[in-house]
């Protein structure tokens, strides 16, 4: 799983319990913190991580790097889940509504803090995502049977 996000110190918290807590639950989470500015190093790298991802977890609270790379996910990697969340009462960045329109891009989760999203990402977030990750491969499925 790819977890995307831009996280600042204070913020920092937040994203090492997800990652620790998607380990416990048996999942092999790759994060991707961007500290500076994208590069196409950065694009590549990024691209790679998301065509071995079972899914994408990608925080939009500070989405200053991340909607450029979510943008990209989210056009080439039409069989890929994402699961968007956001810390409640933080602005959406004015493109993510155009995102929502694609199947694979789950419904917002928004969280109020890093304990409300620990607590629901074993019955809000993964199932939802798993789920998806499911429906997307079963459509592919069909699709390869039907050509």
């Amino acid at each position: 799983m790819l977890i995307l996000g831009r996280f600042t110190d204070e913020r920092k918290a937040v994203l090492d319990a997800l990652r620790d807590e998607l380990r416990k639950r048996n999942y092999l989470p790759i994060l991707f913190d961007f500290k500076q500015s994208a590069s196409l190093e950065v694009a590549e790298t990024i691209k790679v991580l998301a065509g071995l991802a079972r899914f994408v977890i990608a925080d939009i609270t500070d989405p200053t790097q991340v909607r450029v790379e979510l943008d990209n996910i989210v056009k080439e990697f039409t069989g890929l889940a994402v699961q968007p969340i956001l810390l409640k009462g933080q602005p959406v960045y004015v493109d993510f509504p155009r995102l929502k329109k694609f199947p694979w891009v789950l419904p917002m989760f928004e969280y109020d803090s890093q304990e409300h999203l620990l607590a629901n990402l074993a019955t809000s977030v993964i199932p939802r995502a798993e789920e998806k990750v499911l429906e997307l491969r079963r459509e592919a499925a069909q699709q390869v049977l039907q050509n």
